[in-house]
């Protein structure tokens, strides 16, 4: 019997680049407010699912694998890695903000 093999193919941003998996876009607000179809708001979290070495090894741009990220969606290239595909290269610049949870005890 022959043998099968899988290949997974995996995706590298170069230069000051990662690669971030788009949140969910939300169809209700905080408020309870159900927003049609037609509305264009856009998604602007997601998680950090690889990291240029360029930016890895830049203590400027403190992300890690997994990081909640606020981004500014416009330059963000999509890749075509999945059927979904909510998968983005965003340029560094395009990081906004990391999310981090507070440690400190009550």
């Amino acid at each position: 019997m022959a043998e099968t093999r899988m290949t997974m193919e995996t995706i590298e941003p170069v230069g000051l680049r990662v690669l971030v998996r788009k949140d969910e876009e939300k169809r209700t607000t905080r408020g309870g407010i159900h927003l049609p179809d037609e509305a264009q708001t856009p998604v602007l979290t997601g998680r950090v699912v690889a990291i240029s070495l360029q930016v890895d090894n830049d203590p400027d741009y403190p992300l890690q694998k997994y990081d909640k990220v606020l981004i500014d969606p416009r330059n963000g290239i999509p890749v075509e890695l999945e059927q979904d595909n909510k998968l983005f290269i965003i340029p560094i610049e395009d990081i906004v903000a990391v999310f981090r949870k507070d440690d400190a005890e009550s």
